[in-house]
């Protein structure tokens, strides 16, 4: 492999399986194995050739695998790929794939030891999904055969919150057979008694006044009260509705089973978001159980146009998710495209939505996020109502937003609920903050190392006097301090309890006098660093801060090569590259590059919220409008412009 190839490969983003594989070699239980079947193969070649046939020719087109083994002794390239049992059982070999050659014979010229090692991963592939799979199989009548099909799915007796309740139906004077499984602790047990056993076991003994002669609709119909009861055909569905907390039961001579939701796990309850407080408006935030955040959602938007679609996503973990938007509003080619993300999403655990934040959005490698993630119901339905769509999942309180762009990661929840000139105020502030994280250090730099005449003679003298018993440069000292911020940072977040933040304003206090104190660092640059802290704090976006806190260092590095200049490409370079960049077919500098027409909503900066006439134009919704144009019909000024 060549430079070029390397460095290819670092800088532009490609499939593992679109450039090389990376095969183990066999172990040595594997290796002994092959050996057996290579002396197996060569004393039936032996016994071949005591006894030739008429044509030799048609010998080797039948055994080609045994002229590939017999040529790996004489051939380097053969040993490359087939491996050398002197070499460690731990080496990582290289197979590079050919490129396809068209036409019909292009199958033909394969390598065989290639040939080899796909025939193995198809194998593997084909069990993981025989695995993933099986469970489809078709319910049966005999309720033995159930029952010992469940227990061998579920590895009873060794699993012990596997419950299994065999009981007996009556159904018209007739006893029937029958169980129930449900996995202890994810479902409510009181239900189960007071819903599905005891109007099987007890209630099935009464005298009911029905003519219907079907098992099935008799069961469903007078015998289980159950509200969220359904009918499984194939074991597989049985046993998805058991590992989300459901009931299963099972009927002997019924080729169904009846699946019941009797969730009931212990969860946290609706508490103040940690990561969005605000002074003024709802202090509700989710959950990690998603009915429970979709009924918050509802509570909010009492509208039937709000669609709650779910979604499942991961092979193995089967994530409940829930696609929210509103029908008559929301884009429908917005709408289909995430939900294709969503339903071609390839893997088999998925837990939370910063994992599936990964999967979904369009750019891996920007700084900046493509999709908003919040934990307050209101800020959701704030974007729902205005044409956006939203995901939540359960196991977790963070809901996803789509599509994002610069002004919205700016924004915080606390906007809408003060008045139009204090969240203008905020906004600018938010503003200077930004600017300040992202350029302060590298300005500083910049004019430290370049550019003395850009700050006063009096200030450029304070600032050498500090520095006079410095030993380091100064990008060195700003790096260091950097450095020691964001570790400060880190150890405050993972200590537990209230002491991280004395911890985080300790350790600064303690650290920055010490380091002046010994002249490590200037005292102009703990206050640069302090001011460059503060500025990040006060960004809304966790995620959004992140980006720039990294972006930083990019520009302290600009900053010291090559001063202004270097600082002026670095914006220009970041620039270029989120006006290339795009949130689900919306342009993330929108509405600023490109410009939109319509001005009646909120942007960078809020208009009165009685002008916010009209959604955001770049979402192309089915419903432009807000609200109308006279909003405030009490005001008498508004009455006489109406008329």
């Amino acid at each position: 492999m060549n430079i070029g190839k390397i460095l290819k490969r670092f800088f532009i983003f490609q499939e593992p399986d679109k450039t090389e594989n990376y095969v183990l070699t066999e172990t040595k239980e594997e290796q002994l194995s092959e050996n057996k079947k290579n002396d197996i193969n060569t004393k039936t070649d032996a016994n071949k050739s005591t006894n030739p046939t008429d044509n030799p020719a048609d010998n080797t087109a039948n055994n080609p695998t045994d002229n590939t083994a017999n040529s790996t002794a004489d051939n380097p390239a053969a040993n490359a790929i087939y491996g050398n049992n002197n070499k460690s059982s731990n080496e990582i070999k290289i197979i590079k794939k050919k490129k396809k050659t068209k036409g019909k014979n292009a199958g033909k010229h394969e390598n065989t030891g290639n040939k080899k090692i796909d025939d193995k991963s198809i194998g593997r592939k084909a069990n993981d999904d025989k695995s993933i799979d099986n469970k489809g199989i078709e319910i049966k009548d005999n309720l033995l055969k159930n029952l010992e099909y469940i227990k061998k799915v579920y590895c009873i007796p060794i699993n012990g919150d596997i419950v299994i309740r065999e009981f007996n139906i009556v159904v018209k004077q007739k006893a029937i057979e029958a169980f129930a499984v449900f996995i202890d602790g994810m479902s409510d047990r009181k239900v189960i008694n007071e819903a599905i056993l005891k109007p099987l076991m007890l209630l099935s003994n009464l005298d009911i006044k029905s003519d219907e002669n079907n098992i099935e609709n008799y069961i469903k119909f007078h015998l289980l009260p159950q509200t969220q009861l359904k009918v499984a055909n194939t074991y597989r569905e049985v046993i998805e509705e058991v590992n989300f907390g459901g009931c299963g039961v099972f009927v002997d001579g019924l080729k169904i089973a009846f699946t019941a939701d009797v969730k009931g796990w212990e969860h946290r309850g609706v508490q103040r978001p940690n990561t969005e407080l605000i002074i003024r408006g709802p202090q509700e935030g989710f959950t990690e159980v998603l009915r429970v955040n979709t009924a918050l959602i509802r509570k909010t938007i009492r509208d039937e146009n709000l669609i709650v679609e779910n979604i499942e996503v991961g092979r193995r973990s089967k994530t409940a998710c829930s696609l929210l938007y509103l029908k008559d509003i929301a884009n429908d080619s917005l709408i289909n495209e995430i939900r294709r993300r969503l339903q071609n999403i390839k893997a088999d655990y998925i837990i939370d939505t910063g994992e599936l934040e990964q999967y979904l959005e369009d750019n891996t490698f920007l700084s900046a996020p493509q999709i908003i993630d919040t934990e307050r119901p209101d800020r959701v339905s704030l974007h729902l109502s205005e044409g956006k769509a939203a995901i939540i999942m359960n196991g977790t309180p963070f809901a996803l937003i789509m599509p994002a762009n610069l002004s919205e990661l700016l924004k915080s929840p606390e906007d809408m609920y003060i008045r139009y000139p204090y969240a203008n105020f905020l906004r600018i502030i938010r503003i200077l903050g930004i600017l300040i994280t992202l350029l302060l250090p590298g300005l500083y730099i910049a004019i430290i190392n370049y550019h003395h005449e850009m700050i006063p003679t009096d200030l450029m003298l304070a600032i050498e006097a500090s520095r006079e018993k410095v030993p380091f440069p100064s990008f060195v000292e700003l790096l260091i301090m950097e450095l020691s911020f964001e570790l400060i940072r880190e150890a405050g977040i993972r200590v537990p309890g209230p002491i991280g933040p004395t911890l985080g304003i300790i350790g600064a206090l303690i650290l920055g006098q010490a380091a002046v104190a010994a002249n490590i660092v200037s005292p102009i640059l703990i206050i640069i660093v302090a001011v460059t802290g503060i500025g990040s704090f006060a960004i809304p976006s966790f995620s959004m801060a992140f980006g720039i806190r990294v972006a930083r260092f990019a520009f302290i590095f600009l900053g010291g090569m090559a001063g202004f200049l270097g600082i002026a490409t670095g914006i220009f370079i970041n620039g270029v590259w989120l006006a290339a960049a795009k949130s689900f077919g919306v342009p993330f500098l929108v509405p600023f590059g490109p410009k939109v027409n319509k001005k009646g909503f909120d942007s960078l900066l809020r208009p009165p919220i009685w002008k916010q006439e009209w959604r955001p134009d770049y979402l192309n919704t089915k419903k432009d409008r807000n609200q109308p144009d006279i909003s405030r019909a009490w005001d008498k000024k508004t009455k006489v412009k109406q008329k």
